[in-house]
This record gives structure tokens, C-alpha cells and sequence, in this order.
């Protein structure tokens, strides 16, 4: 189909809730996109943080091509055995005592799930969550957005039972605090916020007021989890175990999947008939986040993300340039703060008319979010485009 005839088609049927690029693509191999008219671009977007092992990895679409020839879909009536072998590949890599799994079909459902296991654990009625956050646009985990522009005119969706700290200050945490508080919800790294993070005194203390008032730190990682930030999860950038963890995106490599992953102890309150999803955790996207994760140990990438991000964050901290306010990140979650919207949507388009793909995100922050597999002459690619245009 030609790329005309596909807009025309999605303008006639489709809602209109997305702001697309003029933009569409036949295939993908690596780090490299192919349009309708097979031109090729450096995908420095990933689908949103979700291709961690590029288009098409070869060991992904055997693993992928045997599954469908055997088996997609079954129910959760039933034992499935790719389903124990991802959790056990998960129980592998978590902190602490998280070593028990929900599958769930994406990372908004994930805060879902984790939000109705710290309100069932706890026995209580008031969630904290960070201004600035974004954890999905259902209804719980858009309550728990600590942004108002998801949240306006889905007001009367909205639960009364959240509340929203300063990210980064502990004393606004401390403040809102209480006996009532079920969880404290907060990201690693403020993705969709602008690539913004805290300190680890900040997620530290935050461990702690949980641990005083009997609440549940839960880490969204549906963004920063399964290899993105240099660490398996971005929490242990900072040196904290949380209670519940949920993840996404990266996971499945290109399938929808997430998860909510605690300790036994927690998770022991979720019996028969209080939580459930027809296609969460089936054959299908479960043997690709196996794939995922052997793929991601198998070649280092864990290790690479932290090691190119560091790099790729000092060449670009390097331009001299006053358009650049900051360059902040972790791994390959990284964010070029610009001095405007305009000089970032600008950067967009120098970018994208040279063949790259790149992100932004909360207005002026161009986000980088590559394949986990991405090379320095790729990463230098960008850099050079972006001092060029700067």
C-alpha cells in the first residue's frame, strides 16, 4: 500500500487521537527503519523505549517463528510453561525478594495491578504519587499521573484517593505521608516528564517513610526497566529495593506485555477471582520476553547501555552550544534539554530530514531511547546532526 493511500484510509477510519509524522514504515532491521518509499532512517525512538534488541533480531524471530508454529494463545485456566520460564528469568535479575510475577498486557495495566495489590495488602485508601509522573491513561494510572493535562476532562474518572509530592523533594513526600497511604508510586527516571530523575538520598528516604508508616514503595519501570538505564532496573541506579516493581515496554521487545513483580509475602493477598486478564502472560508474548531478556544477558547489552549512554551523554554535554540547557539520563534513557520548544521541534525535523528518528518530550527535551543495541558510529550519527543544526 502507498504511504498516501494509508493516510488517506487511517484519516477516514481511524480516531484521531495521535499527532502523526507523515511517516510509515514496511520494515525494520537493527537500528534501521524502512519507509513506504524504502528510505532508511536511524530509529533513535524504538517504538517508545520498546524494540531493546532492534528490529528483527535474528535470534527473536526464531524464537517467535517457533512459537506461532506451536502455540499463541491458551488462557490462564491452565499452567503455561513459557509464562514460568519468563518469571523465572525475572526472579533472576530483581532486587531484593521480588521474585514472583503477574503478566499483564501493558504498563499501564501493570500500575493497574500494582495499585490494586498495595490497596488489597495494605488495607488502605490513599496513594502518593509524583507531580511531573506519567504511569498510563486508564483510569487508576491515570489518578496516579502526576500531570494535569492527561488528567483534564477524565475528571470524573478519577479516584479521590491520590495525592502528589514534589519529585525529588523528600520533605514534600514526608509531608503527605500518613497511616492512611497504601504506596508510594514514583519512576526512576521521569520519562514522558522530561527525562528527569532524583537523588538517592530522595529514593532513599522514600524507602524509609514507607517503612515507617507500613506503606508499599511501588517503582514504575514500565519505561526504565529491563536494561534501559545500565542496570536491569533503574531503581538499582540508586541503590534501593522497592516492595512492587512493574514493567513494560522493553519487556517483549515489540509484543504487548507487562508485569507486577513483588514479594511472596505481598503477593499472597491476590487469590483466585480478585485479578485476572484473558491475554496477559500467554505463550505467545511471554516466549518473546524470554527471547528478550536471553538476547539482552546473552550480549552484554546491560553493561553496553550503561557504558555508550555515559559516553554518548559526554559527547553531546561537549557542543558547545548555549541552545542546550542540560543533558541529563541514565544508560540510553537520555534527555537534551533545549533552550525552547521551537529548538527542539527543530532538531526534530534536521534530524528526521537526514534520516534519524528522534523523540520529544515534555516540550523541549529531545529524548533518546535507541535499541539497546546501538553502535557508536550510530550514536555519533545524532551528535554530529545535532551540533550541525545547532
Amino acid at each position: 500500500m502507498e504511504f498516501n493511500e494509508i493516510k488517506e484510509i487511517s484519516s477516514r477510519n481511524l480516531f484521531q487521537n495521535y499527532g502523526r509524522m507523515d511517516l510509515s514504515f514496511t520494515r525494520g532491521s537493527g537500528c534501521t527503519l524502512y519507509d513506504t518509499e524504502g528510505r532508511a532512517y536511524l530509529d533513535l525512538v524504538a517504538g517508545i523505549a520498546v524494540n531493546s534488541v532492534g528490529h528483527s533480531h535474528p535470534r527473536w524471530v526464531e524464537a517467535m517463528q517457533d512459537q506461532v508454529s506451536r502455540l499463541i494463545h491458551v488462557s490462564n485456566l491452565y499452567h503455561i510453561e513459557e509464562q514460568a520460564a519468563l518469571a523465572e528469568r525475572i526472579a533472576a535479575v530483581t532486587p531484593g525478594d521480588l521474585d514472583r510475577t503477574l503478566f499483564v498486557n501493558s504498563g499501564a495495566e501493570a500500575n493497574e495491578g500494582a495499585l490494586k495489590l498495595a490497596v488489597r495488602y495494605t488495607g488502605r485508601d490513599k496513594v502518593l504519587s509524583a507531580l511531573n509522573s506519567f504511569h498510563g491513561r486508564t483510569a487508576a494510572a491515570l489518578g496516579a499521573t502526576g500531570q494535569p493535562k492527561y488528567q483534564d476532562t477524565f475528571q470524573a474518572l478519577i479516584s479521590n484517593a491520590f495525592d502528589y509530592f514534589d519529585f525529588g523533594d523528600a520533605e514534600s513526600v514526608k509531608a503527605k505521608m500518613s497511616k492512611d497511604v497504601a504506596a508510594v508510586m514514583v519512576e526512576p527516571v521521569q520519562g514522558e516528564g522530561g527525562v528527569r530523575t532524583a537523588s538517592r538520598e530522595f529514593f532513599g528516604t522514600v524507602r524509609d517513610l514507607c517503612d515507617d508508616y507500613g506503606a508499599l514503595m511501588v517503582v514504575d519501570e514500565v519505561q526504565t526497566g529491563i536494561g534501559r538505564t545500565g542496570e536491569w532496573y533503574g531503581i538499582q541506579n540508586f541503590g534501593v529495593v522497592p516492595d512492587i516493581i512493574t514493567m513494560a515496554k522493553g519487556l517483549g521487545g515489540g509484543v504487548p506485555i507487562g508485569a507486577v513483580t513483588s514479594t511472596d509475602e505481598i503477593a499472597k493477598v491476590m487469590v483466585p477471582g480478585t485479578h485476572g486478564t484473558t491475554f496477559g502472560g500467554n505463550p505467545l508474548v511471554t516466549a518473546s520476553g524470554c527471547a528478550v531478556m536471553d538476547i539482552i544477558r546473552d550480549e552484554g547489552l546491560v553493561q553496553h547501555a550503561k557504558d555508550i549512554g555515559s559516553r554518548w551523554m559526554a559527547d553531546i554535554r561537549a557542543i558547545a552550544s548555549d541552545s542546550i540547557v542540560e543533558v541529563r539520563g541514565y544508560g540510553l534513557l537520555i534527555g537534551v534539554e533545549m533552550d525552547s520548544n521551537e529548538t527542539a521541534a527543530r532538531v526534530q525535523a534536521h534530524c528526521r530530514e537526514n534520516g534519524v528518528l528522534v523523540n520529544v518530550c515534555h516540550g523541549n527535551v529531545v529524548r533518546l531511547i535507541p535499541p539497546l543495541i546501538i553502535d557508536d558510529g550510530q550514536k555519533d550519527t545524532f551528535t554530529g546532526l545535532l551540533a550541525e543544526c545547532l
